[in-house]
């Protein structure tokens, strides 16, 4: 999978070595603490899987210019941003295998990095009158809270059907990597029409790469150190869930609803329950929806002209649905 995700950046490769530098300087401060901070996070950094979409879209349409550089540091100001602030929320004391910064340094410096993250971003499009790329970034931030709070509102009833599921993780997960590549293809000045398709991509794009990560759950662990169950431990109602409940007889959902709502910590029913789940075909659904999602994406790549950015775009996708964590 390491070769595939160097396949991926053959054609960036140079420009995703000098986007290091310049998303460090975009998080430069006179502030010590900050600095000391900002340094362990460029050091922590993980795949930079949405650079790499900012850089490729950009090229499916043209070049690779200042503006697109700016857009994939605030791409990815935000980005880290809000994964120091799940990381509150959630407290999580790792990430990606070291401590999180919440860990470090405590909730109050965590929430205020996170905040300061976030105004560099929008510093970074208003300095340049980059107005375009600030309408963007300003919207992913309201989807990405958005889709946050349905999930915990949804999360204390655990009433989440499959078309509140689809709406909670376009907003989470799936309007950053949209807004990655409609910022990849603003930067070279494109119409709506192709801003709005670049969109369009993101979104499907998104879309399966959540799902594929909540079918994680139901897989052996020691290929993606999760443990198996995890979610319904913690309550989250994911789509191959979703889908067995509803599928199933009164009696069985009386049963397993209980499991998730009472028993979530029954380690011996959590794993009868996976097994429910695995051979009643809800994982077999979500595989498919997943499939269904990436289809959609390559027909929107389809109306583009050949070259190196969409060939790398396509294995893009096959590695979104089939990478092992």
């Amino acid at each position: 999978m390491a070769n595939t995700v160097e396949q991926i950046k053959a054609p960036i490769s140079e420009e995703m070595k000098l986007f290091e530098q310049k998303f460090y300087e975009s998080m430069k401060s006179n502030v010590a603490l900050l600095d000391k901070v900002t340094r362990f996070i460029v050091t922590t950094k993980g795949k930079q899987m949405r650079p790499m979409f900012v850089f490729l879209c950009a090229k499916l349409v043209g070049d690779v210019n200042e503006k697109t550089f700016r857009g994939a540091s605030m791409i990815e100001l935000i980005h880290t941003a809000t994964l120091v602030h799940d990381d509150v929320v959630d407290e999580s004391f790792k990430r990606r295998n070291f401590f999180s910064i919440n860990a470090l340094w405590k909730n109050k410096i965590a929430v205020l990095v996170g905040d300061y993250l976030l105004s560099k971003s929008v510093l970074l499009s208003t300095d340049n009158k980059d107005f375009d790329l600030l309408s963007v970034i300003a919207r992913t931030i309201r989807e990405m809270s958005e889709g946050e709070l349905l999930q915990l509102e949804k999360a204390r009833k655990l009433d989440i059907t499959e078309d509140v599921y689809y709406e909670i993780i376009r907003q989470k997960t799936a309007t950053l990597i949209a807004a990655c590549c409609e910022v990849g293809v603003l930067s070279n000045n494109v119409d709506e029409a192709t801003a709005k398709k670049m969109q369009e991509f993101g979104t499907y794009t998104g879309m399966a790469f959540q799902i594929k990560d909540d079918l994680f759950d139901y897989q052996t662990s020691n290929i993606i150190g999760k443990p198996v169950g995890i979610d319904i431990k913690e309550q989250k109602m994911t789509l191959p869930l979703i889908y067995t409940l509803k599928n199933a007889s009164p009696e069985n959902y009386k049963k397993y609803f209980a499991t998730i709502k009472r028993y979530n910590n029954d380690s011996k029913k959590v794993r009868e329950l996976v097994e429910f789940v695995k051979s009643s075909g809800g994982m077999d659904y979500a595989i498919q929806t997943m499939k269904d999602y990436q289809q959609k994406a390559l027909a929107i790549l389809a109306e583009f002209p050949d070259n190196e950015a969409k060939e790398s775009l396509k294995l893009m996708l096959d590695y979104v649905i089939s990478r092992k964590l």
